[in-house]
């Protein structure tokens, strides 16, 4: 069997698929390269244990900007992950220079952790229009961003207070 010339054997992206996971992928590069400017920077109480987590995060970003880059040359799609593209695109905010206290960190952290997954919310249902396989990929990322969101912000949180009546259920 012959294939036609003009047969497609894979699909291509759409200008606006390609910016949407443009999008997310600069947030990426963005997360990584923050996440290892906090770990370099980062001093004080529970120091160790923040550095070992911020590690985690900046691996899995990596790891994602790349699944998202190779994901749009799939799509034949060019990734644009170079310094000026990922500085004046991102929709996360400059990082703080010099040492920065753990308990700031955590801020920062999980404030960029969240503007990274809203921005992948933000144009989900564009790509899930689309592509529902990049979709899927968002969907991966999404989770585990919002995990190390909760467990990077468990950190400055205070316990909440136990009600009454379940203080009173578990002493019976």
């Amino acid at each position: 069997m012959q294939i036609p010339p003009d047969w497609k054997v894979t699909m291509q992206a759409s200008e606006r698929l390609s910016n949407n996971l443009q999008s997310v992928l600069v947030d990426m590069i963005e997360l990584h390269v923050q996440g290892k400017q906090a770990h370099w920077s980062v001093v004080g109480k529970n120091f160790r244990d923040l550095h070992l987590q911020l590690d985690e995060i900046i691996m899995d970003a990596r790891e994602f900007s790349d699944e998202v880059a190779e994901r749009m040359r799939s799509l034949d799609a060019m990734p644009d992950g170079r310094s000026e593209t990922v500085t004046t695109t991102t929709h996360l905010p400059k990082f703080p220079d010099g040492e920065v206290d753990t308990t700031e960190t955590v801020t920062l952290i999980t404030e960029r952790l969240d503007a990274t997954v809203d921005n992948m919310r933000k144009v989900h249902d564009e790509v899930d229009e689309e592509d529902p396989t990049s979709a899927d990929l968002l969907h991966a990322f999404i989770e585990k961003l919002e995990q190390y969101a909760w467990m990077v912000s468990a950190e400055n949180r205070k316990p909440r207070k136990r009600s009454s009546s379940t203080s009173k259920s578990r002493a019976s």
